[in-house]
């Protein structure tokens, strides 16, 4: 995304068009205008969250702009600008619109439709009884959402919240519930699980705790506990000594329900 799109979300007007009625947390779909330049953006006001038992420092808000820092820094897994700033119902995350395609990323399908090169996460039944399995692409903007899931503890990461831009990126939405400091990664993408992490992720990962001792720290802190921020290095640093896709733990359910 350009500087220019950062602009934008972060200075210009927010008009809301309508509630996206989905959403578990107040969404709005909004156009938002600055200087000539028009968009669309997701914005979510803190005024409209739900409290959680579990997430009960920060907003929802702040975690979102969290995870899109980590991701802009760390250089793992795409996600749209996202800003916290004023907006029609206060302050609120601000988001970029991406436009998408219609290409499927996830999906539910009989054994016999997994779609050539596609990994198998689930095997199962529908309600019918029939055999089912839970399969996504294996694709690097997809894997490397995978990656970014595992070191921002992403607790809710549905097949909804993989997008295919119209640009070929693969984008990450919907990040309210991550970065807590206790292990929470509930994922649809385990496919690839004990294979090695991609030599470029494992140098991606290496140069991350230096820039969260630095500045990243410093941004991360506006929005994070200091555990939290220190359960990120844990993580970061576990992955990189292991070097491979780590397995669902057994101290909760790793698969979020619905899956999308």
């Amino acid at each position: 995304m350009t500087p220019e799109a950062v602009q934008l979300i972060t200075h210009g007007r927010l008009e809301v068009e309508g509630r996206m009625v989905d959403a578990s947390n107040v969404t709005l779909y909004c156009t938002i205008e600055l200087d000539g330049m028009s968009g669309h953006a997701v914005y979510k006001p803190v005024s409209g969250e739900r409290p959680l038992w579990d997430f009960p420092d920060g907003t929802l808000a702040g975690r979102e702009v969290a995870t899109a820092l980590l991701s802009r820094e760390s250089g793992l897994g795409a996600v749209p600008p996202t800003v916290l700033r004023d907006g029609p119902l206060g302050v609120g995350m601000v988001q970029l619109w991406v436009d998408t395609t219609d290409e499927e990323l996830i999906d539910v399908v009989s054994p016999e439709q997994v779609p050539e090169g596609w990994r198998v996460v689930l095997h199962a039944h529908d309600r019918l009884g029939e055999p089912a399995v839970l399969t996504h692409a294996d694709r690097p903007g997809v894997r490397d959402l995978a990656i970014l899931d595992i070191i921002a503890n992403n607790t809710d990461r549905k097949g909804g919240h993989v997008l295919a831009g119209v640009d070929g990126e693969v984008y990450g939405v919907d990040h309210g519930i991550c970065l807590h400091a206790e292990p929470k990664l509930r994922t649809v993408l385990w496919g690839w699980i004990g294979e090695p992490l991609p030599e470029e992720a494992m140098d991606k990962l290496g140069a991350l705790p230096e820039k969260i001792y630095g500045g990243l720290g410093e941004e991360l802190s506006a929005h994070l506990t200091g555990v939290e921020i220190g359960a990120i290095l844990e993580r970061t640093e576990k992955l990189v000594s292991s070097g491979v896709f780590p397995a669902p733990g057994d101290d909760w359910r790793a698969i979020p329900w619905p899956l999308f």
